[in-house]
């Protein structure tokens, strides 16, 4: 359609219709400055949302609506000084209205410039976002509120638990050539392993939601950590009678990865395929070199995975429906963690499955690195053995079960042991008696484990002395502060027995 209106007409018309929508904006404070930044425009929105009525606002400072400690710093002229150099300038911060009340605000402003390119003023326009900012920080808080709990909930819940593992390895110490006892004790080991791996998928899957987990990478060879993984899952597949059939090549594959992490990864992928087939069924595992990349495939005949439920399967908490999967239970974590640790790894990981009652398929991909001269995958590996000559060991815990039953644990590999369930009196016995390691809990009464590792540090004649936090805490933050009071080591109760008989041996 051609229009009959002059230009100077629909010039006009133009004008009109953009001074209404100036007026009619109400969720917006539009405004004009002039080149000193004095405000020479004021619709409707602004007024909603700053509160100055336009004859009282017209020819004041652009400054009036910033909080004093922005005027301090210099806000407003910085602002428009960005403007007029980049051509634009953007921010999210607190404003003043007209009743002294802040609001959070997200705003623009842009230099207006004539057709020579003159500066003749500004535009602001700016938009009350006050509630999603207190949605946010709301949801800030109550992130924070989550990891405080979840690392409170694991250090309770570690503190029970750390007795009953120490009881559990005295009786497997002495029920040596019974099989009816061990099988008991076996049960009851790996329902609290499964307890122990609850405990820290919770605050893993916490820590990389957050981003608070560091990888530790070292050069280790992938066929000692598959070892390592097969034996913790061990006992699950022999419980579920599973054929296991594990394939590896000769050769070392070497990985620059964190030693931990690919142990959770592992053991992980494996849990989840012992959980998910049925009693006596088969589990494969691969491991092969591709080029620069390792595969490993973690491959069972299990209940499979549906079609519409295979692309969320690394998703947080979810679960397939299925009575097999409800009746093994799984909190719906454990794929999730996989899939952010290959990844932090610089790996990716995919599952794959035909359908229900098809098995499943999951494949890890994940870079190489050259191998070390003239070491092989068996150089590497650990090796537990307890100490050839007993330590004098000093075990301070105010929970007197888990004190108790770590001395009876230790004395039956050998060592003297002291125990003490104060600080104070932990501190007195470590200079008096001069033990040759102290494993302290860290929540002590009358002075905490970390003032009582720096007070040992003061005196030099007990320099030698090794300390190990034992705690139930044991995120970076707990880890840290105990390595700058002087600890040489920390452990996160219930503490691994062959853990502890390595840093003694």
């Amino acid at each position: 359609m051609t229009s009959n209106k002059s230009p100077p007409q629909a010039r006009n018309d133009g004008e009109r219709l953009f001074h209404l929508l100036m007026e009619n904006v109400k969720d917006f404070a539009i405004f004009m400055l002039d080149p000193e930044g004095r405000i020479i425009s004021w619709n409707t929105g602004s007024q909603r949302i700053l509160g100055y009525e336009e004859q009282e606002i017209i020819g004041q400072p652009f400054e009036r609506i910033f909080i004093p400690e922005d005027i301090q710093r210099k806000r407003p002229e910085y602002e428009l000084q960005t403007a007029r150099d980049n051509g634009r300038a953007e921010d999210e911060r607190w404003h003043l209205r007209k009743d002294g009340s802040r609001f959070w605000a997200s705003g623009v402003v842009t230099p207006l410039l004539d057709e020579n390119g003159n500066l003749q003023g500004f535009a602001k326009i700016l938009r009350d976002i006050t509630e999603r900012k207190r949605s946010e920080e709301q949801l800030a808080e109550a992130n924070q509120r989550k990891d405080e709990f979840l690392a409170m909930l694991a250090h309770e819940l570690r503190n029970p638990l750390a007795p009953i593992l120490n009881v559990v390895e005295i009786f497997k110490q002495e029920a040596t050539g019974k099989p009816d006892l061990r099988a008991v004790i076996g049960m009851v080991e790996r329902s609290l392993s499964r307890i122990v791996r609850i405990v820290d998928d919770l605050l893993d899957v916490s820590r990389i939601t957050t981003g608070k987990i560091e990888l530790r990478k070292e050069r280790l060879p992938l066929q000692t950590a598959v070892l390592q993984a097969l034996e913790s899952v061990r006992s699950l597949i022999q419980s579920r009678k599973h054929q296991l059939s594990v394939s590896m090549p000769p050769e070392a594959i070497w990985l620059e990865a964190d030693p931990v992490r690919i142990d959770q990864i592992l053991t992980n992928l494996l849990s989840n395929a012992a959980k998910y087939t049925e009693p006596g069924g088969n589990i494969w595992l691969n491991v092969e070199r591709l080029g620069n990349d390792c595969v490993l495939t973690v491959k069972d005949n299990g209940i499979g995975i549906s079609p519409e439920m295979l692309p969320r399967i690394f998703e947080l908490f979810v679960q397939v429906d299925h009575s097999l999967e409800r009746a093994q239970g799984g909190l719906g974590i454990g794929l999730m963690l996989v899939k952010k640790l290959v990844e932090m790894h610089g790996g990716v990981v995919e599952a794959r499955s035909a359908g229900i009652g098809e098995g499943s398929e999951f494949v890890v991909h994940m870079r190489v690195v050259p191998e070390y001269s003239g070491r092989k995958p068996e150089d590497v590996q650990t090796h537990h053995s307890k100490t050839e000559h007993g330590l004098r060991i000093l075990v301070v815990d105010d929970n007197v079960d888990t004190a108790v039953s770590m001395a009876m644990l230790l004395r039956l590999s050998g060592h003297q042991v002291m125990t003490e369930n104060t600080g104070p009196k932990g501190l007195q016995t470590a200079i008096s008696e001069k033990p040759d390691v102290v494993l302290m809990d860290i929540g002590l009464p009358g002075m905490d484990g970390c003032q009582v590792a720096q007070r040992i540090r003061e005196h030099p004649e007990l320099a030698s002395m090794k300390l190990i936090a034992v705690s139930g805490y044991g995120q970076a933050a707990d880890q840290r502060r105990c390595r700058q009071a002087g600890f040489n080591h920390h452990l996160v109760k219930p503490v691994d027995p062959q853990k502890l008989e390595e840093l003694l041996a």
